[in-house]
């Protein structure tokens, strides 16, 4: 249990949040209320302890929470901190067309890192074959713009309930000055107090949404009425199968001779590189239907749809080691 002082600070401040009472007086949360309070609660942490955050911004629904949590923590002042997407350069047009406009909204500097650069300076080498992606080289990209950039904290919107990995990981990860996590040693976080001390080369990722699920960040969005980018609900689109995924008809990726281009009703769980985001059928067109499709599923969003996730049982987490989101 917390010490008295910390819990009665910590109450107060998600009352203050909430702002409901019961009928007997008391304030009561609903189950968004505590998440929003405590990723808000974290915002604004970071934003005092650390001289330089960033928020990692993709364009992807759970970015698109954490821009909107951003806005709410420090309203009506601007977000006291820039944007970074690791742009891999095969990427959903639909999103990328999502994200400048978003971003425009809300009035902040967005910053971005480029694989394609990467490549082209000789930093990383294409991967080649069946499975071959711009993933893993995000890393790469990721941690230069971190050390060219000085920043010290980098919000991200991963969650527990998405993958094995990502589940061991605290809500501050300390990365080293490598920008590698150690899942062995993590920091200790009792009360919501959290270690935020760093030496010079060193950063801290940030995960406001951990405690969250899928279907909290669709309610969220729901309550919100936050936009997203078309290809989370359902539509056509030109699609063929690769070891169990629906992959999309792009120009990044080579058809083998026996996978044959077929249209289908679909939508997308998750957006990331177009060469390894699989699409899932669906006739989802609106954010209830979605939302119910969400909870009957058993499968996560990532073992569903993520072709990298698929290259061993550690991929995420040997990536995560190496500097990855």
């Amino acid at each position: 249990m917390a010490p008295p002082a910390q819990q009665y600070e910590r109450e107060a401040i998600f009352m203050a949040q909430a702002g409901q009472r019961t009928p007997q007086g008391r304030y009561q949360l609903s189950q968004l209320d505590f998440l929003e309070s405590e990723a808000i609660f974290v915002m604004r942490e970071v934003a005092a302890e650390f001289e330089r955050p960033v928020l990692l911004f993709s364009g992807g629904k759970d970015s698109i929470v954490m821009l909107r949590l951003a806005e709410k923590a420090f309203w009506p002042a601007p977000i006291p901190f820039p944007v970074m997407h690791v742009d891999t350069g095969h990427n959903f047009p639909e999103v990328m067309e999502f994200r400048d406009r978003r971003v425009a909204e809300a009035g902040v500097r967005l910053v971005v890192a480029s694989v394609q650069e990467q490549i082209d300076a000789g930093k990383v080498t294409e991967t080649t074959g069946r499975w071959a992606s711009r993933n893993r080289l995000q890393t790469a990209a990721l941690l230069e713009a971190v050390e060219e950039h000085g920043f010290t904290a980098a919000f991200g919107g991963a969650r527990r309930d998405e993958e094995k990995a990502r589940a061991k990981e605290r809500m501050f990860s300390f990365r080293d000055e490598f920008g590698q996590w150690d899942p062995k040693n993590q920091r200790p976080e009792l009360w919501n107090t959290f270690n935020t001390r760093i030496n010079q080369g060193e950063h801290i990722r940030v995960f406001p949404l951990s405690n969250w699920t899928e279907l909290d960040v669709w309610g969220y969005i729901a309550r919100e009425r936050l936009e997203l980018p078309s290809i989370y609900f359902s539509h056509e689109r030109r699609v063929f199968e690769r070891d169990g995924i629906l992959l999309a008809d792009n120009a990044f990726v080579t058809r083998d001779d026996d996978e044959e281009l077929f249209e289908a009703t679909v939508r997308y769980r998750t957006v990331g590189d177009m060469t390894c985001t699989g699409a899932v059928r669906s006739a989802a067109v609106a954010l209830d239907e979605v939302m119910a499709e969400i909870a009957a599923t058993r499968i996560t969003e990532r073992g569903q749809t993520r072709a990298d996730d698929r290259t061993s049982e550690a991929a995420m987490e040997d990536r995560k080691r190496e500097g990855y989101f």
